[in-house]
């Protein structure tokens, strides 16, 4: 490491740790010792101190230990030799500099000073699992910590919009000479948010610790490391989240120091100043501090330094595609058109047909274009029909491929597609109408995707888009018979009636030793993967992370264990988990990764089970919400009496039936039982129990043990006098 590099990041720590000390000090003297501090909605204290260290900062006091480790981190030696050629020393004040940017926004917090204006702060765990599909799918590859301000709005706008376009998601913040990238990119009215993979972060660069509080909960959340294990928490960062730092303007020691730090995670500094460069050094991949002039060549430079996979989409239409524009909002005054909702009769439908029906890539338009509305009109109605025909193609799949016009349409910036079916509803933004986009477009887009992303069953494309109300109502009428055949042939499917289950081992990229199976009656945690998804994902990509498993012969037919899926689930979870017991939440129940959506965990003293969804962040009768059980369920781990499911599971005849099913539910959010309410009453009345649903406390009637147990015996819930779960 160059000597200025060192030597700037060795005062940069130094600075920064008195900072902490002060800081802290005087918080100790204005609100005593005990005094609480930490992040909201996290089940890991103060992260980076908790996964390299192994502590439990939960007081003042108890970020004492922390700050005196990070100060005999620092080197203890003479001005004028700081600049020692080895990488050690300034790696170290990189570590330090880390503990104590994590203590200074945690008394932020304390003093309520955090989040900054604009900005979100800490990211919480509940955002992590969130996105966890994402992380682990290939939407989104990596992750960019943007620091500072470019040289104008137009650069600023330039490369979040090309690392959009690549699907990285990007943490923008601090500043330069008092100006940063965010105040840039509001100016520019670009929408941040974690829906468009923008996420301010803070205004300075102590702040930038978030993000990389963020990585560290990754070994944590999804790679089943323990709190402690410093070394494999760092190399997991290294080799499983590829993240990169992009610094905009000149650098200072905080920057240096702090950027030393996100170094020792395996994470390289790209920067657009002058700045001696560090060569490959083993700490990351490759180049470790590079710099680079040219805003054109500035981003594939990033994902070339740290090796990020991407996909970029290239299809023929006006404007950037890209999934970082999925969670794109057209609000009423950017609108120049929409279809659906509340403003016209819209639907959506894709089916198989024989190859002579089926022109690939033809794109139809019956009835007028967005630039033929009449004056002062908003909307049109839509009928959208998707045809296809493939060698490989089966009826089966027609709803798997149709859920992903959402997905498809969604990626072009400037539209908004909700729904699904005869309940979708499109948006046109005006900046997108005025770029040249046009219906027909949206042809165009499902043409191009349908053939990548699903080739391997998939031969022939032809899109159909009719925008008159007479035909729209006429095809209508069709489309709802197949709605309803589908559902009657989805529903009709169980466990029993196929001889063949699926792997999902997508999140091992993430949980290295956790494998889902997914069943017709048991889809995948995430809520993402049914069997028919797994089924055409096989068919489509043979060698991929959804493998067939022949049920064979039972091991235990009321735990749900066959001995090829415990053969299956021990080869590949790298031989830690022996057997799996499907329909168990007490006995070898299926292991969890991380991106789960909701959590069945035990109330022993009740004999019945609590189910928390991620989206609920207040207290459940077992003493923990939401982040802090998580904590001890993902990572690959298997836990009796604790399973993260997706929340359909939950309706589902063969949810925990070795322990008696939804009849051990005891509570859970008024939110999800209300979403859930027509399923799990219908799955009530099949149990006997019609007024089950009734029976089961939300937190609205109970948040601890106490509460509920009185509600239970109030309500003669049937949990209370079955067979003993212990």
């Amino acid at each position: 490491m160059s000597k200025i590099v060192a030597a700037a990041a060795i005062r940069g720590a130094k600075e920064i740790t008195k900072l902490a000390e002060e800081f802290l000090q005087k918080a100790i003297k204005e609100k005593g010792p005990n005094q609480k501090i930490g992040f909201p909605e996290t089940a890991f204290y103060l992260p980076m101190a908790n996964a390299l260290l192994g502590a439990k900062v939960e007081t003042l006091k108890d970020a004492l230990p922390i700050l005196e480790h990070a100060k005999s981190l620092l080197p203890q030696v003479p001005k004028e030799q700081v600049w020692l050629p080895y990488l050690g020393d300034a790696l170290d004040a990189g570590i330090a500099t880390l503990f104590c940017e994590e203590i200074i926004v945690a008394l932020r917090y304390l003093y309520g000073q955090e989040p900054q204006k604009d900005c979100n702060g800490f990211f919480t765990d509940t955002i992590m699992r969130t996105l966890g599909i994402q992380l682990v799918d290939g939407r989104m590859p990596g992750f960019a910590a943007i620091l500072g301000a470019a040289p104008d709005n137009k650069t600023a706008v330039q490369i979040v919009r090309e690392l959009q376009q690549r699907n990285i998601l990007i943490f923008v913040g601090s500043s330069v000479n008092g100006r940063s990238i965010i105040d840039q990119l509001i100016e520019e009215n670009v929408q941040m948010g974690w829906d468009n993979y923008i996420v301010p972060y803070g205004r300075d660069t102590i702040s930038g610790i978030y993000p990389l509080n963020w990585a560290i909960r990754s070994a944590l959340t999804f790679g089943g490391i323990k709190p402690g294990q410093a070394q494999k928490s760092l190399l997991y960062c290294k080799e499983r989240v590829f993240a990169f730092g992009l610094v905009l303007g000149e650098l200072d020691d905080l920057k240096y120091a702090t950027g030393a730090g996100a170094i020792n995670m395996g994470f390289p500094i790209i920067a657009d100043t002058d700045i001696p460069e560090i060569k490959p050094s083993g700490i990351t991949t490759y180049e470790a501090l590079v710099k680079e002039f040219d805003y054109k060549k500035i981003v594939p430079r990033c994902i070339e330094v740290r090796g990020v996979k991407v996909k970029v989409a290239s299809i023929p239409i006006p404007v950037p595609y890209a999934a970082a524009f999925e969670g794109e909002r057209v609000r009423k005054e950017q609108l120049y058109v929409e279809f659906g909702g509340k403003a016209s009769l819209a639907f959506e439908l894709l089916a198989n047909k024989n190859s002579e029906e089926v022109q690939d890539g033809k794109v139809e338009l019956f009835g007028p274009d967005i630039d033929q509305l009449e004056e002062g009109k908003k909307s049109l109605p839509l009928a959208l029909v998707v045809e296809v025909y493939g060698r490989k193609m089966q009826k089966d799949f027609e709803p798997i491929l149709e859920r992903q016009i959402h997905r498809f349409i969604n990626y072009t910036m400037g539209l908004m597609h909700i729904g699904q079916r005869d309940l979708a509803w499109i948006r046109i933004s005006k900046d997108t109408f005025s770029k040249g986009f046009r219906i027909k477009h949206i042809g165009v887009i499902l043409h191009a995707m349908l053939h990548q992303e699903y080739g391997g069953i998939v031969d022939k494309v032809q899109v159909k888009i009719y925008t008159v109300q007479e035909d729209v109502e006429r095809l209508l009428q069709d489309a709802k018979k197949i709605f309803q055949e589908r559902d009657e042939r989805i529903t009709g499917m169980t466990d029993e009636s196929i001889d063949t289950f699926y792997s999902c081992l997508l999140c091992q990229s993430f949980a290295p030793n956790h494998v889902c199976i997914v069943t017709p009656e048991r889809l995948g945690l995430c809520g993402s993967i049914s069997w028919l998804d797994a089924k055409a994902s096989f068919e489509i990509n043979p060698t991929g992370p959804n493998q067939p498993i022949a049920k064979g012969d039972f091991l235990n037919e009321k735990l749900g264990q066959w001995k090829s899926t415990n053969d299956f689930v021990y080869q590949k979870s790298n031989k830690v988990v022996e057997k799996v017991s499907m329909y168990s939440l007490m006995d070898s129940p299926q292991t969890s990764c991380g991106c789960f959506e909701c959590i069945v965990a035990i109330i022993p003293e009740a004999n019945g089970f609590m189910i928390v969804s991620r989206d609920y962040a207040g207290m459940t009768p077992c003493g923990m919400n939401f982040t802090t059980l998580a904590g001890s369920v993902g990572g690959g781990l298997q836990t009796p009496g604790f399973l993260g499911i997706g929340k359909l599971y939950i309706a589902s005849k063969k949810f925990i039936s070795a322990e008696g099913g939804l009849k051990r539910v005891l509570w859970m959010p008024k939110e999800l039982k209300e979403l859930l309410a027509d399923k799990l009453k219908k799955r009530a009345q099949d149990l006997g129990v019609p007024d089950l649903v009734e029976k089961i406390a939300d937190e609205t009637q109970a948040t601890t043990s106490e509460e509920l147990i009185n509600f239970l015996k109030k309500v003669n819930h049937p949990a209370l006098e079955m067979e003993a779960l212990i």
